[in-house]
């Protein structure tokens, strides 16, 4: 009797058996978010949409940056191809701007070829979440329901996941291009950062951008 009752987990015992469950838990759940971030990433979906949705990113005066451009141009190649027939850009714009990101976009479009009436600017949002609620709202009002959602690799899955909660039957053909996927350094940087921006959205349906800003300098 005596030797069973000091062989009994303690309850400090129970409580690290507890603790270090719970931290496993944890481990596996950010891990197995991050390897799908890692995974959808990888991904080029080129089946036939309504719609080619562009990710905005910064533009400066109408000029997109080096990260949209590289955007824009996967965008155009999968209009060539002839994947859909309408090119949606997204992303509005600072108080200071000019310019939304939607209409840069549009504009970088043209410019190049992509007839105007084969774009649609949606310049309203700050973040992949706004930017991506409104244009489910034109979407939706067009009868249009499917779209291929075009961004930077480790920005797929998020984005793929916030249409989803909005109505949109979307799939994902990332560009493979432009200075976020030069670098591994710059690369192990995103994953972690749109791993902790999924999670959170998927905790608390609220957009992660501005909190997560700061970890990329």
């Amino acid at each position: 009797m005596g030797t069973a009752e000091r062989t009994k987990p303690s309850l400090a015992s129970w409580a690290r058996r507890i603790v270090l469950g719970t931290v496993l838990l944890l481990l596996a759940l950010v891990g197995g978010t991050a390897f799908r971030v890692w995974q959808v990433a990888r991904e080029n979906d080129r089946t036939p949409a309504d719609v080619i949705v562009v990710l905005g990113a910064a533009q400066y005066n109408g000029k997109p940056s080096d990260i949209y451009a590289a955007r824009l141009v996967k965008a155009k190649q999968l209009y060539d191809a002839g994947i859909a027939k309408t090119i949606v850009t997204a992303g509005g714009k600072k108080a200071e701007d000019n310019f939304t990101e939607a209409r840069a976009g549009q504009l970088w479009l043209t410019r190049r070829g992509v007839p105007a009436s084969a774009t649609l600017a949606v310049g309203e949002g700050s973040d992949t979440l706004r930017s991506l609620r409104a244009v489910a709202q034109q979407v939706e009002a067009r009868g249009w329901r499917t779209a291929v959602l075009v961004s930077d690799p480790w920005h797929s899955f998020r984005a793929r996941t916030m249409a989803g909660d909005l109505g949109l039957d979307a799939w994902t053909a990332p560009t493979h291009s432009g200075p976020i996927v030069q670098e591994r350094v710059t690369q192990v940087r995103y994953i972690v950062r749109e791993t902790g921006a999924l999670l959170y959205y998927r905790l608390t349906k609220t957009p992660a951008d501005d909190l997560f800003a700061t970890f990329l300098g």
